[in-house]
C-alpha cells in the first residue's frame, strides 16, 4: 500500500559507556595567594589522592591574584574525585592574620595578659574584618553582628584589644 507508513526504526543501543566520577575526599590547606608552587606542603596533601600539583598551582594562582594581596594566607577547601580532578573553594584569610594586620602586630604575644595588650584595633576594624569573614561559603547566614563578636573574641585571644573612641591606649 502506498499510503502506509513505515515502521519506526529499531532503538538505537548506548554505544558509549557512562563515566561516573565520585568524591573520595575533601583536603583543607592554607596557600598564600598567588604564590602557590608544587613542592612538600602540597604535595603532602595533594600527592596521595593522585592530583597534578602544577596543575592546581596553575588555578589557584589564576584565581587568587587579584582576590587579596601577593602572600596573603586564604584556606583552601580541596574536593577530589575519583578521576584524579578536583574542584576547589577559596575562602577567607585566617581571622588572626586579618586581626594582626589591623594592629600592626607581627606576633601575638608569648602570655597573653587581659592587662598589658599587644596590639589595638577599632570597632570599625573588627566590623571590616566580620564583613569579610562573612563572605565565606559557610558563614553568609549569620548575623553581622555575631560574626564581628566571633571577630572580639579571638582578638581578645591574641591579647589584641578593641579600643573605644574616647579610650586611650
Amino acid at each position: 500500500n502506498p499510503l502506509s507508513i513505515p515502521p519506526p526504526p529499531p532503538p538505537k543501543k548506548n554505544t558509549h559507556t557512562r563515566i561516573t566520577m565520585s568524591f573520595v575526599r575533601h583536603v583543607k590547606l592554607r596557600v598564600p595567594c598567588g604564590q602557590a608552587r608544587p613542592g612538600p606542603a602540597i604535595g603532602q596533601a595533594l600527592g596521595p589522592l593522585g592530583i597534578n600539583m602544577a596543575e592546581f598551582c596553575k588555578q589557584f594562582n589564576d584565581q587568587t591574584d587579584t582576590l587579596y594581596s601577593k602572600g596573603t594566607p586564604v584556606s583552601v577547601q580541596l574536593a577530589a574525585l575519583s578521576d584524579r580532578t578536583f574542584t576547589f573553594e577559596v575562602r577567607s584569610p585566617p581571622t588572626s592574620y586579618l586581626l594582626k594586620q589591623a594592629a600592626g602586630v607581627t606576633k601575638g604575644p608569648s602570655h597573653v595578659s587581659a592587662e598589658k595588650a599587644v596590639g589595638y584595633v577599632t570597632p570599625e576594624q573588627v566590623y571590616e574584618i566580620a564583613r569579610v569573614k562573612q563572605r565565606d561559603g559557610m558563614r553568609w547566614h549569620l548575623p553581622l553582628e555575631g560574626v564581628a563578636k566571633s571577630v572580639i573574641g579571638t582578638a581578645k585571644s591574641m591579647g589584641i584589644h578593641v579600643q573605644e573612641a574616647g579610650e586611650e591606649k
